[in-house]
């Protein structure tokens, strides 16, 4: 007689690949603030310059673009992890820890996805987003992704890749460029390295790590039973991370000033930018004195708003 455990993962495996099953392969949710950033780096820079043509087919492509490369590297790193998720209470029910998808199918899925994205955004877009979405991908799935099992500073990698969605967004507002010009300049790095774009970077970058500290610290024993090693493992107490989550909430302060002082917005950017900074600050303070799964969660609840209103008021008071 068969036993019940591979009866239960040939009634899973029966049940075929459904659309949830593609969610959750492609992490959808998470791909979703991939499109928002993008946008908002788009949009930023259209903003400020007006480029002629830029929308709305170069933005459509940029986001299609940038969408299928993210869920490209999302496949590959399910992939990658296989083993670890399928010991996690949270990530047991994917489609590659529970067998409704082979890991040939993945594969090919994560490849597809992964190469249209950055041909696409290299024929219908230009070279410097093409560029970026390549370097996200290569730092998430090959720096990123196995140093998660091996140093906890995993998370500062991973900001890194999380960072440049936005970036992506400003370089690719100018579109391309005639051939004759790649022989002087395969890449525009004065788009690069602006204000604008650094800004974007520093945001994203810095917004994560108290998004991800707080994650870590509720989910810890997860984390430890998939074997990850992450920055609150072994933080029981809750005071190790409470106290870089305030590092960094601190951090991110500046950047309620950066943009008006580099002249792409107004001042009045400061005032929302310092409250919602502010606010961080003041969670990351409590969870400090009340260490606990409901303090965690309101800093990590406040986060997800932070950063669509940060978005939403650079994008208000752009200076055009």
């Amino acid at each position: 007689m068969e036993p019940v455990a591979a009866q239960d993962t040939t009634a899973r495996a029966a049940g075929g690949f459904s659309r949830k099953d593609f969610m959750m392969l492609t992490k959808a949710r998470l791909s979703a603030l991939v499109v928002v950033t993008t946008f908002a780096g788009y949009w930023l820079h259209h903003s400020l310059h007006a480029w002629p043509d830029a929308v709305p087919w170069r933005l459509i492509h940029t986001l299609l673009g940038t969408t299928l490369t993210a869920f490209g590297a999302a496949v590959f790193n399910q992939l990658m992890e296989m083993d670890a998720d399928a010991r996690m209470k949270r990530t047991a029910s994917r489609p590659l820890p529970s067998r409704r998808l082979p890991p040939e199918a993945a594969f090919g899925i994560g490849a597809l996805l992964s190469a249209w994205g950055i041909i696409h955004l290299g024929i219908k877009v230009n070279t410097e987003s093409a560029a970026l979405a390549g370097f996200t991908l290569i730092v998430y799935l090959f720096i990123y992704t196995p140093m998660k099992q091996r140093s906890p500073l995993n998370t500062l990698v991973g900001a890194v890749s999380g960072a440049i969605p936005p970036v992506i967004g400003w370089v690719a507002v100018p579109g391309g460029r005639p051939l004759r010009e790649f022989s002087r300049d395969l890449i525009r790095t004065d788009l690069l390295f602006c204000h604008e774009a650094l800004f974007l970077f520093s945001l994203l970058f810095l917004w994560q790590l108290p998004h991800f500290l707080a994650i870590n610290w509720i989910y810890r024993d997860e984390y430890i039973r998939g074997g990850f090693r992450m920055w609150s493992n072994t933080d029981d107490t809750g005071r190790i991370t409470a106290r870089r989550a305030l590092v960094w909430s601190l951090l991110m302060l500046p950047l309620s000033v950066w943009p008006p002082l580099a002249g792409f917005t107004s001042w009045i950017f400061a005032a929302p930018a310092l409250a919602l900074g502010g606010w961080l600050v003041w969670l990351s303070v409590h969870f400090l004195r009340v260490p606990d799964r409901g303090s965690a969660r309101k800093l990590f609840f406040a986060t997800l708003v932070y950063l669509p209103a940060m978005l939403a008021a650079l994008l208000l008071f752009t200076r055009r």
